[in-house]
């Protein structure tokens, strides 16, 4: 049999994912406590006799956080693949990194100083979270540049292990924030941070989008640099590369990602550590091939994800970060193995 070209193979993983995705949304839009049929949704949709309580569950309740997940997962999937080829370490992710910790500080401290307003916020609230979280994620980048250069440029690998530390660290300091809130807003960070898109809203999802508008095709831009970033230092430098000035740019679009996602689900882990490794094993190691195809992964993962949560302990819901931990645990632990091995 003859082997799919690079290309076709691309086209053929990125259309199936995305297939994948869009019937996992359509059984997650038509199941759960109110179920409704394909002809319910359809006429909901288009405004063919609609009724209140189908415009309730579609519009208000599944529709926005559907949508929400699939963009979240798409933004968290791309990051990862990006911070992959920055570092040049396949176990590295938005989490590893701290990125998602800090992010995640500085947002709860957004919803520490709003103590009571936070829930049902408008407009200004909802926009204001995820620059929250980007000046969070700045200020890893900041702290990660500081600690991880060795000889005047940034070290890949103590990249990773200063990531690791300044997660703990932020980690350390998100929970005692939210010790300090009251019990209403300290259960609200507290269901956030487990990664939870339960709550979403319309408002939610139209402040997630323009950071993906814009920061997607920048990273997507860059597939041929980070391509190029693969190869020893001396050889990107002998191709006439600004490896440093490209891993910043690259870094704060990353954290331009993961603060959008974090400040409306909260901290979702491991979409950024598999589906890197999914799509390297299927499209190969093109990043031009490796951004979008991470990116209809991360989401195909986090839909699923979130119908696994919704249903599998209904009428109580699981947090979508809670069931992609409970999967991506063995899968890191694989690929530690592995990664020893060699």
């Amino acid at each position: 049999m003859r082997r799919l070209s690079a290309s076709a193979r691309f086209w053929t993983v990125f259309l199936t994912a995305c297939g994948l995705g869009l019937a996992a949304m359509y059984v997650s839009l038509t199941n759960g406590t109110f179920d409704l049929s394909a002809k319910d949704v359809f006429k909901t949709l288009l405004r063919i006799d609609p009724t209140a309580e189908r415009d309730l569950v579609v519009f208000e309740f599944r529709l926005p956080r559907i949508l929400l997940g699939a963009l979240v997962g798409f933004g968290l999937g791309i990051a990862g693949a990006a911070l992959q080829g920055i570092t040049k370490n396949a176990l590295a992710d938005p989490g590893i990194l701290g990125i998602h910790a800090a992010a995640g500080t500085a947002v709860v401290l957004y919803m520490f100083f709003v103590q009571g307003t936070v829930k049902g916020a408008g407009w200004m609230a909802v926009m204001t979270m995820p620059l929250f979280g980007w000046a969070g994620g700045i200020a890893a980048v900041a702290l990660l540049y500081a600690l991880a250069r060795h000889q005047g440029a940034l070290d890949p690998q103590r990249l990773i292990l200063v990531g690791i530390a300044l997660s703990t660290g932020f980690g350390a300091l998100t929970l005692y924030i939210s010790l300090k809130m009251n019990p209403q807003d300290f259960e609200m960070a507290t269901v956030w941070l487990a990664g939870s898109i339960y709550s979403a809203t319309w408002k939610h999802v139209a402040t997630t989008i323009p950071w993906l508008l814009v920061l997607t095709p920048v990273i997507w831009r860059k597939s041929a640099v980070l391509d190029l970033l693969q190869l020893h230092e001396t050889s990107v430098k002998g191709l006439g590369v600004r490896a440093d000035r490209e891993r910043k740019l690259l870094l704060f679009c990353c954290v331009g990602l993961v603060s959008a996602c974090v400040s409306v689900s909260g901290s979702i882990g491991f979409v950024g550590l598999i589906a890197p490794h999914i799509a390297r094993r299927l499209v190969g190691a093109h990043y031009r091939h490796i951004v979008p195809a991470c990116g209809a992964i991360g989401m195909l993962m986090v839909v699923v994800a979130d119908f696994i949560g919704k249903t599998i302990f209904a009428p109580a819901q699981l947090a979508v970060g809670i069931v992609i931990s409970i999967l991506g645990v063995p899968y890191f632990v694989c690929l530690l193995f592995r990664t020893r091995k060699r």
